[in-house]
């Protein structure tokens, strides 16, 4: 697939797109990977399990050994994977709970 045919997480994701840049400024208002959200494209889900919550945003291996965790109320709510120069978000762990509609649903 090109990136062409991939949806952009805020399409596919508004809620936790939104979610992401505010935790993001809430850690740093200056913080470098919020405006980088926006752009973001949903590569897939992960399908490593039925019951994984990683949302694909670059291809699969592109990933690096960094993680953002970003908290609510003391407690981590999403996990960021960065690729190995730290400058892009490859994956996004969700944690906290929430429904991600069909489009969390759909395979990877």
């Amino acid at each position: 697939m090109t990136d062409r045919q991939h949806l952009r997480l805020v399409e596919a994701f508004p809620e936790l797109a939104a979610d992401i840049v505010a935790l993001l400024y809430a850690e740093d208002e200056n913080h470098p990977l919020a405006d980088t959200v926006e752009h973001l494209l949903f590569h897939s889900v992960c399908s490593c399990s039925a019951t994984c919550t990683n949302l694909l945003t670059a291809p699969r291996g592109s990933s690096g050994c960094w993680v953002v965790q970003l908290e609510r109320n003391g407690e981590d709510v999403i996990w960021l994977s960065l690729d190995p120069t730290a400058t892009v978000i490859t994956d996004i762990e969700v944690l906290d709970g929430r429904d991600l509609g069909p489009a969390g649903r759909w395979p990877g």
